[in-house]
């Protein structure tokens, strides 16, 4: 899609894509001239706060392959990742069934490039699925026929929310929607979710960021602080080493928390329903 020149329908080529700005710190190319304006101001942002956003990208999706393979590894096998974004290296069927082999995947999003990409890519995978859905309706979602017989519900299944909910930035939505999905979790099920963190530190990197995020799909950005972000895991054990930035999860290599976890960016867990 890179200069192509045209755009699937329903798509304005003008108006930037979270998913597809994404797709840009991480060296993709399935991208249009406007979602690389708007994420050459948010690089710009963090290099003025000595952050590399790329850098953060890159380590948030570190942070999902972790968590996804410590998963399969401890025997789940189902996987429903709700704002998926564009495929690219590492996509959580590719680490989960490397681990888990027939591991079953369920990707949702609601950007129709989005949509068109992943479907083609995996057409011949018949143990991956990809819908069309709203992260603020997760109800729907889980009631889809197709994911319905894609997924077990009796058995644990995993759900993925990898920064994805700083863009539902009404506080009692974004409460709501994962409450909806923590009363979907059966026992042994489990929550993954990475999340902007708003302390001092980013306070200014956040304020700005919301004003390029404003113009784009999904109209706007919500940092949030540490106490909110935890209370998105009410009532699920949080593993070890809890809440953190998402560097600091389970690392390949030795990682230093730093003093402020603001200086990271982004925060994530997984947590388990007891």
């Amino acid at each position: 899609m890179d200069d192509f020149g045209y755009a699937p329908a329903g798509i304005d080529p003008a108006v930037p894509s979270v998913a597809r700005m994404y797709d840009y710190y991480l060296g993709g190319k399935d991208n249009f001239p406007s979602d690389r304006e708007a994420a050459e101001k948010m690089l710009a942002i963090g290099r003025q706060m000595g952050n590399d956003g790329r850098e953060i990208a890159r380590e948030n999706r570190g942070f999902l392959g972790r968590a996804v393979r410590h998963l399969a590894e401890s025997g789940v096998t189902q996987f429903i990742d709700i704002g998926a974004g564009l495929p690219t290296q590492e996509n959580v069927h590719q680490v989960a069934q490397r681990h888990a082999p027939g591991s079953r995947v369920v990707y949702v999003d609601n950007d129709p490039v989005v949509l068109v990409h992943a479907r083609a890519l995996l057409a011949d995978n018949p143990d991956t699925i990809v819908m069309s859905g709203d992260l603020r309706d997760p109800g729907a979602i889980f009631d889809d026929p197709e994911v319905r017989a894609h997924i077990d519900f009796t058995r644990p299944f995993a759900v993925l929310l990898v920064s994805v909910l700083h863009f539902v930035t009404e506080d009692e939505t974004a409460a709501r929607t994962v409450a909806g999905i923590r009363e979907r979790l059966v026992p042994g099920g489990h929550l993954v979710l990475s999340h902007i963190y708003k302390g001092d530190i980013q306070e200014e990197v956040v304020e700005a960021s919301k004003q390029v995020y404003s113009a784009t799909s999904s109209g706007g950005l919500a940092g949030r602080s540490l106490a909110r972000i935890a209370s998105f895991f009410d009532g699920l054990e949080i593993l070890e080493p809890g809440l953190v930035p998402v560097q600091a999860w389970r690392p390949d290599v030795p990682w230093e928390v730093p003093a402020d976890p603001g200086d990271s960016g982004i925060l994530g867990a997984v947590a388990r329903k007891p």
